[in-house]
Formats: C-alpha cells, sequence, structure tokens
C-alpha cells in the first residue's frame, strides 16, 4: 500500500502547486512535491543570490521561482496555494487566485488532516513555547514517541510516514498559522491571550477569531484547556464543543487544575508542588498548570513532579546568561509583548535593571508603565518602541522622577555597557524587550544572541 505522504504528494500529479515562502517549514515540502513529479511554482519575496544557490539547484529538478518584489504577481493558473505563516490570506494576489478556484492551505494544515496519531497544540499571546516543550518533555518521559512542531521543532509534514498511531504530537501554533485551519487538535491548549501581533492582524477581534480556531473544529470526544484567570480565554469555555478544563493561579476550581496552599492540584488530587519547580516565575507555574491539565490521564503525576524539579527551561526565556562581580544577567529575548515582560519582571523579588524596546507591532504600553515603576530600577531603552515604553511609565500612576531611572541607548551594546556601570552587586540586569526584534533583528533568537555574545565580553 502507498504512504499516507506519497498518496497525498500523488493526488497533485498534474496539477500546478504554488509554494509561497522558501523557510524553513516549507523547505521539507518542496523536495516531496519535487520528488512526486509536481509541478511547483516557488514565490519568495527574497532575491536569488540570497538563497545560495539553492533556486538553481531545485529549478534543475523542475522547479519554477517568482522571486523579488513581485513574487506573488504570478498565480495565475494555479491549482493549489499552501501560504507561509506569516503572509496574510487576503493579499490581493492571493484573494484573485482563491476566486478563480485555487485551493489554500499551508504546511500545518496539511499535516493536521494527515497526522495518524493524537495532536495536542498550544497557542496563547504568552508561554507558547515553554507549554509546549513541557508538554511534549513529560510525554517523553512517561514513555510517549513524540513528535514537536509547528513554531518550534521541525516541519512534520514530510516525517507523517514515520508517526505511528500510538505516538503523539505537540504542537506550537500561532495566530498566523490558525487564521486559515479547519481542523482542531484532540487537545488544545490557550495560555492566554492579550493584544499582541496587532501588526499584522486587522484589530484584536481578528486575532482572537484566529486563536480560537485551535478548538473550533473539536467534537465532543476532545479536549480544550483554558486559563480562568484570562477574561477572553474564559469566554472561550462557552463555545468549545469539547470537555473543557480550566487552569487557574488566583482561585480554587470545582475541577480542573489549580493553586491551593502552594500545591498544584489536578481534579482534587495534589500533583506538584510550587517550590519543587525548577524555573523560576508566576508564569511558569501557569505553564506548568496548562501542561498538566492537557497530559493529565496521559502522565503519571510522579513523571511530572521529577520531570519538573530538572526541567531548566528554553533558552531566550529568563535565561540566566552569566553572573559577574555579583550581577546577575537574564536573556528573555522572547518577551516581545509587555505582558511577556511583566511576567519576567514578576519572576524577581527586587527591582530589576531592564534593557528593552524594539520593533513596534502598534500595540498599548500602559499596562507595562506601572509593572515598571514597581519592579524597575533602571530602564534602558532602545529601539522604535523606546519613546512608547518611556511615555508609559512617566505618565504611570506612582511613577515619581528618577524612580526608575531611564536611560535612551542607541543599541543593545551600549545598554549592556549602560547596565554594566549602573549595576551593583546583588542586582539583575535582563534583557526583556516588550517588542518584537525586526527593527534590527532576524528573529527574538539573533537578539538574544547578540545579547549573551555582550554580556559574555564583559571584562
Amino acid at each position: 500500500m502507498d504512504s499516507i505522504l506519497k498518496e497525498y504528494f500523488s493526488s497533485m500529479k498534474g496539477k500546478k502547486v504554488a509554494v509561497i515562502g522558501l523557510g524553513v517549514s516549507n523547505r521539507p515540502l518542496v523536495e516531496g512535491l519535487l520528488n512526486a513529479g509536481v509541478r511547483v511554482l516557488v514565490c519568495d519575496k527574497r532575491r536569488r543570490e540570497d538563497f545560495d544557490g539553492l533556486i538553481e539547484a531545485l529549478e534543475r529538478r523542475g522547479l519554477t521561482a517568482a522571486l523579488g518584489l513581485d513574487y506573488l504577481d504570478h498565480l495565475d493558473g494555479v491549482d493549489i496555494i499552501f501560504r507561509t505563516p506569516g503572509l496574510r490570506p487576503d493579499v490581493p494576489q492571493i484573494e484573485k487566485a482563491v476566486a478563480s478556484g485555487a485551493e489554500l492551505t499551508s504546511e500545518m494544515e496539511a499535516f493536521l488532516d494527515l497526522c495518524p496519531c493524537r495532536i495536542i497544540a498550544v497557542t496563547g499571546s504568552d508561554g507558547k513555547t515553554t507549554t509546549t516543550t513541557i508538554i511534549a518533555g513529560l510525554l517523553k518521559a512517561a514513555g510517549y514517541r513524540t513528535f514537536v512542531g509547528g513554531n518550534i521543532g521541525h516541519p512534520l509534514l514530510c516525517q507523517v510516514d514515520d508517526i505511528r498511531p500510538d505516538d503523539m504530537v505537540v504542537l506550537e501554533l500561532s495566530s498566523f498559522q490558525l487564521m486559515t485551519v479547519r481542523q482542531s487538535p484532540s487537545i488544545a491548549v490557550v495560555t492566554n491571550l492579550a493584544p499582541n501581533h496587532l501588526d499584522v492582524h486587522k484589530d484584536m477581534d481578528e486575532y482572537v477569531n484566529a486563536k480560537r480556531n485551535i478548538f473550533a473544529y473539536q467534537d465532543s470526544s476532545d479536549r480544550v484547556v483554558l486559563n480562568a484567570d484570562n477574561e477572553i480565554t474564559m469566554s472561550f469555555a462557552a463555545q468549545a464543543r469539547g470537555t473543557v478544563t480550566l487552569f487557574s493561579r488566583k482561585k480554587v476550581l470545582e475541577s480542573g487544575v489549580y493553586l491551593r496552599e502552594g500545591t498544584v492540584v489536578c481534579n482534587g488530587r495534589p500533583v506538584l508542588s510550587a517550590d519543587g519547580i525548577l524555573l523560576p516565575g508566576l508564569h511558569n507555574l501557569e505553564n506548568y498548570m496548562a501542561a498538566i491539565a492537557a497530559v493529565d490521564g496521559l502522565v503519571p503525576d510522579e513523571v511530572v513532579r521529577e520531570f519538573a524539579r530538572t526541567f531548566g527551561g528554553v533558552p531566550h526565556r529568563i535565561e540566566l546568561v552569566r553572573e559577574l562581580e555579583g550581577v546577575r544577567y537574564y536573556n528573555d529575548s522572547i518577551a516581545s509583548s509587555p505582558s511577556r515582560t511583566i511576567a519576567g519582571l514578576r519572576s524577581f523579588n527586587q527591582k530589576v535593571i531592564l534593557v528593552a524596546g524594539g520593533y513596534d507591532k502598534h500595540i498599548p504600553y500602559d499596562e507595562l508603565g506601572p509593572e515598571a515603576v514597581e519592579h524597575v530600577k533602571a530602564l534602558l531603552l532602545t529601539g522604535d518602541t523606546a519613546e512608547k515604553i518611556k511615555s508609559a511609565v512617566l505618565s504611570a500612576p506612582g511613577y515619581r522622577e528618577g524612580e526608575p531611572a531611564i536611560y535612551d541607548c542607541a543599541g543593545l551594546k551600549e545598554a549592556v555597557e549602560r547596565a554594566r556601570a549602573l549595576a551593583q552587586p546583588g542586582d539583575v540586569v535582563i534583557l526583556s524587550p516588550a517588542s518584537a526584534s525586526f527593527d534590527r533583528f532576524k528573529n527574538f533568537e539573533e537578539r538574544g544572541n547578540v545579547f549573551k555574545d555582550l554580556v559574555n565580553e564583559l571584562k
């Protein structure tokens, strides 16, 4: 019998398939299509020379490439379009192609359709990667053969034939990936929701509706895990078709996962002591609560306790870079929104020296102001959002001149040098930008690595 993947690719023979974006997630897809003899058009806004010979190698195998600024102007006659997550599905060229009969899909949508095993998927404004990593780690520790994908891990579509029905898949899904999905995982997790990515989404409603798709197509046998402490996620409960499992750090629940006298309780049974979690911060306690709700019935409680005691976290998420002359330097480059930075600030029981600012996603910074007044002793600002953050702090209730002291810095190098000059033994310096990285960096990983290099170069 043919493999699932071979059958899927063979169904496209005789059709013209466009793959938009030749990034990491779409390269295995292009390879698979070409191997199956499918006519493939790759559309990418980058130039031919940016691919270091990859385009020429693929062209020798039959690929057609549309590159440069007009890369979307070549979709006439296309039968199937695989969209890259960062591209809106309603750009005029795609809308025109769909109106002419083209099918719009993505690598992730195809995987959701073809995956032969149970899927747990995680979305939210903050905590997605850590929660996804915890869930995958718990499943592996419990003996499941586990695949991780979506925003982290590897593209999974071309691994479908290697996945068995008794395996587990854990996905981190962004709002961009979820905008067009029409299938939901058997267990969906929404960590929290707050304004984010409003530079791409039309408004907050569109952002929330995209997130809703993670459970919108579930049935009565499925489960959705929701944060009871978040007004938006809590509103999803009434819309769920499957079982709703709530988690709450702030209140005791009749069922679900909650905190009682310093212990995480799941459906009435104590599972994990809060001080038994190696990762610092209340937000990481919430990440564990979401993960416990997701794996309830799949992972024994003793496995949860052992994992929490030893798991040190994910890079760029309150990552200790070094301690120098009694000063601890932390990299929290993942914090691309005010709510994420607030969670980072609350992880420490002292005022910190905060390096913040970056690309402007057109989200409000009002909530960050009071938190900075309460948790920051010196604020070092850089990037496009520096003035917005400064304004939020200066106008915050309780702000007094110099509390925190605010410094404008030309870039990360100056910010690190300024932090070194200001810090005293016992201080904490943390990069937690409350902004995306795209004003000066490819992504948050590059920004975090540059920060770590600068800190490690301090003598």
